[in-house]
């Protein structure tokens, strides 16, 4: 997610949410491990996730979408725009 956000950098997230939007930056497990994108597309209980380093990123475009059961919270702080 650099350079919007750091590796290590602290944030506030919620696993109170009702709905995931285009554009929210969530946590979620994928490949064993816990992973923090933007929610890039939402389809069918799904989501498509990109990271903001194109360049670098291991996101959707290499692992695919992510079911929406996978999404362990929404990221609340900082908050983050494209």
């Amino acid at each position: 997610m650099s350079p919007k956000l750091k590796p290590g950098q602290l944030v506030i997230a919620t696993g109170m949410y009702k709905k995931i939007r285009a554009g929210e930056v969530c946590i979620f497990y994928q490949g064993g491990r816990e992973k923090i994108k933007r929610a890039e597309r939402v389809s069918n209980g799904r989501v498509f996730f990109i990271g903001d380093n194109l360049e670098y990123s291991s996101d959707s475009r290499h692992f695919g979408w992510v079911s929406k059961t996978d999404i362990l919270a929404k990221v609340i702080w900082p908050r983050v725009h494209n």
